[in-house]
């Protein structure tokens, strides 16, 4: 081989060699790899605007749960409050019991010490008042005496009576304004603690939520960086391959790409190989004529002859795969 199309198959091969992408990577698979990141996009953006719209949601619910836990807090604050008030009120209530105790015992031990008084002096009587009596202003003064003890006697036991009843009244409120207030206490806390708990479970449920969306946004992220570097090796690769395509070369025009027509014959018109290829483009024999080949073989074809029909049989690109360079080329 003269060598001038030595140096000229090296000079292909060197573009054949640059065309192909770092890594290894056909242009097959880096397509590949482009849809596959494409529908994983796709996917993982569907799921983290799910997962959005429902981190969303999920956060009204909680402001909304937040708002009826404050309102069931000041509840429980007021409750808590009435019960203090009731608790003064206890101790005031206390307090006038005690007084009224005090009070009442005064009462029973003066009724008590009036009492032995008259039984021990005896009683007096209208009958006795008036015979021992000297002279009526004497009477009279006796006789009032008696009726301010009997008016006494009356006080004595209604203040009694009345401060028994009091006693008891208040007790009996007491009682009463203490259970009720518990009771409201113990509403309110109930209704807070199971609000409380809702919320913290929300709470929980969001902030779960919010990790998977932000895995997925990263995972997004991720495999859209991914794709943009596959889609410019992509595009490296088809630019290096369009210059090493237009590469005109000796005793061209071509009709398929001179790195092809390289690697297949070198631009020489040969005779059939080992598997039956002959021609500038090596065609089979059974392909040439199927194309309608005015030769037996291609290479006793003229040129122009096997042009027209390579160019037919490549259309355009489409038919790349009936040259085996064709892959070396494609990467």
């Amino acid at each position: 081989m003269p060598r001038a199309a030595l140096l000229l198959i090296v000079v292909s091969l060197s573009a054949l060699v640059a065309a192909a992408p770092a890594g290894g990577q056909s242009e097959g698979s880096l397509r590949d790899k482009i849809g596959s990141s494409k529908q994983q996009e796709r996917t993982l953006a569907g799921a983290a605007a799910q997962l959005g719209q429902l981190e969303r949601k999920i956060g009204r619910e909680v402001q909304v749960l937040e708002g009826r836990l404050g309102e069931a807090q000041s509840e429980l604050d007021a409750a808590n409050a009435r019960l203090a008030s009731t608790q003064v009120k206890l101790d005031e209530a206390r307090a006038r019991v005690t007084r009224l105790r005090k009070r009442l015992a005064e009462v029973r031990s003066k009724l008590s010490g009036l009492l032995r008084e008259r039984y021990m002096g005896g009683s007096p009587d209208y009958v006795t008042v008036v015979l021992h009596a000297d002279g009526f202003p004497q009477l009279l003064e006796t006789l009032q005496f008696v009726r301010r003890v009997e008016r006494a006697d009356t006080q004595l036991l209604d203040l009694v009576r009345a401060a028994r009843s009091d006693a008891d009244h208040e007790r009996t409120v007491l009682f009463n304004l203490t259970k009720r207030r518990d009771r409201e206490a113990d509403a309110a806390r109930t209704r807070r603690d199971a609000l409380a708990s809702i919320t913290q479970g929300l709470r929980d449920r969001q902030a779960l939520v919010a990790r998977a969306h932000a895995a997925r946004v990263a995972a997004l992220s991720r495999a859209r960086n991914g794709r943009k570097r596959a889609e410019k090796e992509l595009k490296r690769l088809l630019a290096v391959r369009a210059r090493a395509a237009s590469i005109a070369g000796p005793g061209g025009p071509w009709a398929i790409p001179w790195p092809i027509v390289q690697c297949e014959s070198g631009g020489q018109n040969l005779p059939p190989n080992y598997a039956g290829a002959s021609g500038y483009y090596q065609f089979m024999v059974a392909t040439w004529k199927g194309l309608g080949g005015s030769t037996p073989q291609a290479y006793q074809a003229s040129k122009a002859e096997q042009d027209r029909l390579a160019a037919r049989l490549w259309n355009g690109g489409a038919g790349r795969g009936n040259w085996v360079c064709a892959s070396l080329v494609d990467g």
